[in-house]
């Protein structure tokens, strides 16, 4: 009895690290997502095509967590728009090379919640898809663009409150610094990826 007790021991793992390996596609999981991938075109804090591609991706934790938010949403008449999900290291260093403020961009040595693919960038719209009045644009590095940040219109204040709320229920905490940013509860768990 004591060596199947033994067996049974050295045959469990004990992970520290989550099983979700994966980067899936958002529109697999989220197939009525609206989405504005500013980083596939020059409409960017850069001004340059940093992505080849429009699609996004998520660790399949976040993407399955988007699809409760993006419900919610629904519930209340309105929906989510996502700027952005995973990004490369590449790309972060680029950015951190145009940007290097870590209330903006993450420092790329230390990597950021967007290359570990559990981070988010988005907005609430009403059912026409017309993005709700958030006081700044998506990645406008002001200090007005914080999620902190109190001196606006009560309208605005509302708007912001309802996104946090939505995503907050759904398993993501906002960056502090930026209004549209949430990363999913946990997200330092997941590697860094170069994908």
């Amino acid at each position: 009895m004591l060596s199947f007790l033994v067996l049974a021991v050295m045959s469990m793992t004990f992970e520290t690290e989550p099983r979700d390996t994966v980067l899936v596609r958002l529109h697999d999981v989220v197939p009525n997502l609206l989405t504005d991938v500013r980083y596939a075109t020059t409409n960017n804090f850069t001004n340059r095509i940093l992505y080849t591609s429009d699609t996004l991706y998520a660790r399949r934790a976040v993407a399955q967590q988007l699809l409760q938010a993006q419900r919610d949403a629904q519930l209340r008449g309105l929906q989510l728009k996502v700027f952005d999900a995973y990004r490369p290291l590449s790309i972060q260093r680029l950015m951190w090379s145009i940007v290097p403020d870590e209330r903006y961009v993450a420092d790329p040595a230390k990597g950021s919640r967007h290359n570990r693919g559990c981070a988010l960038d988005l907005t609430l719209c009403d059912s026409t898809g017309a993005e709700l009045d958030m006081g700044t644009g998506y990645d406008e590095f002001t200090d007005r663009a914080a999620a902190t940040y109190t001196d606006l219109p009560e309208n605005i204040l509302t708007n912001r409150r309802l996104l946090e709320s939505i995503m907050n229920a759904a398993g993501f905490d906002v960056l502090p610094s930026e209004w549209w940013h949430f990363d999913l509860r946990g997200w330092e768990k997941y590697a860094i990826l170069n994908e």
